[in-house]
């Protein structure tokens, strides 16, 4: 099973989180919203997961980790059978200021032409409830998980206040 660290950087604006995640480059997601973004994540093996964690955000943001009191979240595991362990970080960034490395893919399909694509094509801010709808759906979780270790409560029905999650 290959395993990932990611870090989600948050914000608390007039009393909701919000989280930073990335819309997954490359032709498979262009056209995909829900179900298309990710935490800013990627694999390691032979590293420290928050290690791995803080260099991938580099990578897929061209920002250093930020600092300050890293949230450990768990992890969950991918329909790819990819686990992954996340970490969030209070810190408010400048999407706008963000860049993604690239990575060759053989684009269509066997067609043997190789074209490169930025690993993340863009970036923002979601409060939970619009992070959950967007990310690979087995990322949901993490947002759950973020809005307990702030004290947040989560209850199906919730209204325009983030006392709630869903």
């Amino acid at each position: 099973m290959k395993t990932s660290a990611g870090l989600i950087p948050y914000q608390i604006v007039n009393g909701r989180i919000t989280v930073l995640i990335g819309h997954i480059g490359g032709p498979w997601m262009a056209k995909k919203d829900e179900g298309g973004w990710s935490i800013i994540k990627g694999e390691y093996t032979d590293e420290e997961p928050i290690a791995a964690a803080k260099r991938e955000f580099k990578e897929e943001t061209g920002f250093e980790a930020p600092d300050g009191r890293y949230l450990e979240l768990g992890e969950v595991i991918q329909k790819n059978n990819k686990q992954v362990l996340a970490y969030a970080v209070e810190a408010a960034l400048d999407t706008g200021k963000m860049y993604s490395n690239k990575v060759k893919i053989e684009w269509p399909p066997r067609s043997g032409n190789q074209r490169e694509y930025p690993e993340t094509d863009s970036y923002e801010y979601f409060d939970l409830p619009a992070a959950a709808r967007k990310l690979i759906p087995e990322q949901a979780e993490f947002m759950e998980r973020l809005a307990e270790k702030l004290g947040h409560k989560i209850q199906p029905g919730a209204g325009p206040e983030q006392n709630t999650l869903f």
